[in-house]
């Protein structure tokens, strides 16, 4: 299978596009050493908080970028989310529940990334994903006219004794 994401390359200036926002293309090794060199140096707990905000204020942007420029609205560009971040590589990303109206959702994971590149690790290694489905959650909410302020959380990893998937849960704080 060849990706399905429009990805255009600036000949002038050698920066990747996709739907206007630039991107990198890194081998998954690269940025998985990286996000094991920061989270040694400053521990797991600091590091997935600095991740969580991060992340949450990523996918906020991202959302608003993409919902202009698709032209949609509410939980289709949480659907759209989802999608993208499965054709980026970063897993296989699903609703297994969603609703806009209350701001909660249970997002399922196959194939993370980090889980294939520590086959070794038997912990919650994706916690990197939970921000991000807070800050598309609350721009849905934004969006739709909620008001709502979600977290969310990995509730278990497939690196767990036990399972074969992640699974993500975003609910009002």
């Amino acid at each position: 299978m060849k990706p399905q994401l429009p990805i255009d390359v600036n000949e002038e200036t050698g920066v990747w596009t996709t739907d206007g926002l630039p991107m990198l293309y890194v081998p998954r090794h690269f940025f998985t050493n990286n996000h094991l060199a920061i989270e040694a140096a400053l521990g797991r707990d600091r590091y997935a908080d600095q991740l969580y905000d991060a992340g949450y204020k990523s996918a906020y942007f991202w959302c608003a970028k993409e919902a202009a420029t698709h032209e949609l609205s509410g939980m289709d560009v949480y659907e759209h989310y989802l999608k993208r971040l499965s054709q980026r590589g970063w897993g296989l990303f699903a609703f297994e529940s969603a609703d806009a109206d209350t701001g909660h959702a249970r997002i399922t994971l196959h194939n993370s990334s980090f889980v294939l590149a520590q086959p070794e690790a038997h912990d919650k290694l994706c916690y990197m994903f939970a921000g991000w489905f807070a800050g598309a959650m609350d721009w849905v909410g934004k969006d739709t006219g909620r008001d709502y302020v979600t977290t969310s959380r990995e509730a278990h990893c497939a690196a767990e004794e036990g399972h074969d998937h992640c699974v993500f849960i975003v609910e009002p704080k």
